[in-house]
């Protein structure tokens, strides 16, 4: 028999607990990618509702109402309003707080009134005795025309119920709760005549909004007599949300009974402290230093045992399989490659760990509060937090949140200044370089120099971000401002289903995105490293061998002599050579030069590459591990060691400001529609980079 889809949209206002539901039906079976044509993050799952049956749930961005006021809330309304749509639901499940059903309710009648099966989940039921709430489930779902799930996202209760409820869809009743066309009988009784064959309320949202609508063209509205003024049009929507808020007043009058006595004030007592002018940042950069403590101190044994593991694992194959060129590729190209990302699998995963805890808890949102009194002050907008924050992860997804400032020169200046902000794509490039010229030791008995070198660069990232800011707006003469508002969440205990959640699908992102490229690149660097033009390289064995110095040299000696010799004629050891002058000046050599460029295409890339360089190099230590043969790396002229503490500051800097992500130009190619501010983005802030670097070695050396 074959296997039923049942297409379910999940819609819900913010901080409702609609993530931690699409959690609940999907668990780990999802997806992330973008919608068709646009950078709008969509995220779908599938869940098994019975033997025959099977759910494929689209959890839409979070909107309050179906009147759109970014590119957002234009997906949900778009996706709602077009049957023909392959993703239009069968069934819209909208997802509500117990706590602020009046507010989340409005979105549900807007959606009832376009006819779509629909059920009301009322999420947080666990909150309800601590609060005093009771809900009449049997006359909601009477006033409302629906049937109601009951659930606790964090408990996981109702869920079943739920399921239940989708199952049957198509019993349930998709009649509107109220005649919303009453504001004006007269104009959407004329409207209803012009277009008999659509539903009055799409008709609405299209004349009302610009979106999209698969089966009536704008210009036949627009060329009929129906057309208002924006002042007309947007009085008429102030009357429907007013009726709306009437119904659903009388409704919750005596479906839902709150007990204020029984509430408690410990959000405000929390709220005064956490987001104190004082207490508050040094709560928060506390809570900073805990993580980046943490980072470095759990994840250094699963780190060493990764690489001690592929440096095995490349040894053995090396020892095990036939002698040629497909050997050598494996052993020095491929794994070194992927021993190169996999290594920071643990560190990365405690990033997402506590930002996804941050998150859950409802504290993240306080810390936009708190940095908010920072921007504007520093001339940036209000809103430019929730990028620069979320930018700590991937400036990519941080970019785009950009699109809800109003203001065009305040969101391009949030564009082009976000990627400063220090993302996990950097963490792998820190990570190795701390820990190859920062003691690991503690300080003060408490704190730990790598950890505290980290906390730095995070913030020097974020202090990069505010001062361009500040360029920027006096060279753009921005002189409107745009005021932040932000919904603050209830402080909940993390649901740790949500977080794991987070953590896999975050790291596995991270590993599948840079794994791509690292091994792609790890195989191109494996040929330039292990095939050169002319006689110095093919004949590299008999030229260093004929040399008089080399006649002292024990078997190990020769073999890594002769290995760096056949490197350096290579065709990657000619480009690098060519580049060497440039970087020289940084405390660079040519392996280092070679590890930037290919960068470029990702931060990440920086040690994979140099993790295949070394691979290739090597002419006796087969199992050494990436970080020892970093660690052992000397200048052939004076015998120093390459990565010493003036070039690691130097590398630090360099990454800290550097524009090396091509996935980064290509998102702000397109959220400002030119090449110009890319550019800008990509010679302004390596320029800056390189002149840092520059100054810092100089003065360190």
């Amino acid at each position: 028999m074959a296997t039923q889809i049942i297409k379910i949209s999940l819609i819900g206002n913010p901080n409702t607990g609609k993530t931690s539901v699409f959690n609940q039906l999907t668990g780990l079976n999802q997806q992330v990618g973008n919608y068709p044509g646009i950078t709008v993050e969509r995220k779908q799952g599938t869940m098994r509702l019975n033997g025959t049956t099977k759910g494929t749930v689209i959890d839409l961005p979070g909107t309050y109402s179906l009147n759109a006021s970014s590119m957002d809330e234009s997906v949900v309304i778009e996706l709602l309003l077009n049957r023909k749509d392959k993703d239009f639901p069968d069934v819209a499940v909208v997802v509500t707080d117990v706590e602020n059903l009046k507010r989340n309710l409005l979105l549900f009648t807007q959606i009832k009134d376009l006819e779509i099966p629909a059920i009301l989940v009322i999420n947080m039921a666990d909150r309800m005795e601590r609060k005093g709430i009771t809900v009449d489930i049997p006359y909601l779902e009477e006033q409302l025309k629906t049937k109601i799930a009951l659930v606790s996202s964090r408990k996981g209760t109702g869920i079943a119920a739920l399921k239940e409820l989708i199952l049957n869809y198509k019993d349930l009743p998709t009649e509107p709760c109220l005649n919303a066309s009453s504001i004006d009988p007269d104009y959407f009784g004329k409207l209803r005549q012009a277009f008999p064959n659509q539903l009055l309320y799409k008709l609405w949202l299209v004349i009302t909004q610009d979106v999209n609508f698969g089966q009536v063209e704008r210009n036949e509205i627009d060329k009929s007599s129906f057309t208002k003024s924006k002042t007309e049009l947007k009085r008429l929507q102030q009357k429907e949300t007013i009726k709306r808020y009437q119904f659903i007043n009388n409704v919750l009058k005596l479906g839902r009974i709150v007990n204020t006595a029984n509430a408690n004030d410990l959000r405000a007592k929390l709220d005064r402290v956490l987001t104190h002018k004082v207490f508050g940042y040094v709560i928060f950069f506390s809570i900073l230093m805990l993580i980046f403590q943490s980072i470095f101190a759990w994840s250094n044994v699963p780190m060493d045992l990764i690489d001690e593991g592929f440096s095995w694992l490349s040894s053995y194959a090396a020892k095990n399989l036939p002698p040629g060129q497909l050997t050598e590729l494996v052993t020095q190209g491929i794994i070194p490659g992927i021993g190169g990302v996999v290594i920071f699998i643990p560190q990365i995963a405690f990033l997402f760990l506590f930002i996804s805890i941050l998150e859950e808890s409802g504290y993240m949102s306080r810390v936009v509060f708190l940095m908010d009194r920072v921007m504007k002050r520093f001339g940036l907008s209000g809103k430019s937090v929730v990028p620069l924050i979320s930018g700590t992860a991937c400036a990519i997804p941080a970019i785009m949140a950009a699109r809800n400032i109003e203001n065009w020169r305040e969101r391009l200046i949030t564009i082009l200044v976000t990627p400063f902000t220090t993302c996990s794509a950097r963490l792998p490039v820190y990570a190795i370089l701390i820990s190859l010229i920062i003691p690991n030791r503690m300080v003060l008995g408490f704190v730990n120099l790598q950890g505290l070198t980290l906390m730095l660069l995070y913030m020097l990232g974020f202090l990069g971000a505010i001062l361009s800011g500040i360029i920027l707006n006096k060279v753009l003469k921005t002189r409107y401002k745009s005021f932040f508002v932000a919904e603050m969440p209830n402080y909940k205990v993390p649901l740790a289903k949500n977080v794991a959640i987070t953590v896999v699908e975050k790291t596995k992102a991270f590993v599948y995105g840079a794994g791509k490229i690292i091994l792609a690149l790890s195989i191109v660097i494996w040929f330039l490293g292990s095939h050169g033009p002319g006689d110095d390289f093919e004949n590299a064995e008999q030229i260093v061998t004929s040399e008089e110095s080399s006649a002292t040299l024990s078997a190990n000696e020769l073999d890594d002599k002769i290995a760096a010799y056949q490197l350096q004629n290579s065709y990657i050891g000619i480009m690098g050579k060519s580049i060497e002058p440039a970087i020289a000046p940084l405390g660079y050599d040519w392996k280092i030069g070679i590890a930037i460029v290919s960068s470029f295409a990702a931060r990440e890339v920086f040690v994979g590459t140099l993790a295949t360089i070394y691979n290739i190099g090597s002419g006796s230590d087969d199992e050494a591990t990436i970080k020892q043969r970093m660690r052992a790396e000397t200048d052939p002229e004076t015998g120093k060691k390459v990565f010493n503490f003036a070039t690691g500051i130097s590398l630090l800097l360099f990454y800290a400001f550097a524009m090396q992500c091509m996935s980064t130009l290509a998102i702000t190619k397109k959220e400002t529609n030119s090449w110009k501010w890319p550019m800008i983005q990509l010679f302004g802030m390596s320029g800056f980079a390189y002149l840092v670097s520059l100054i810092a070695y100089q003065l360190l050396k």
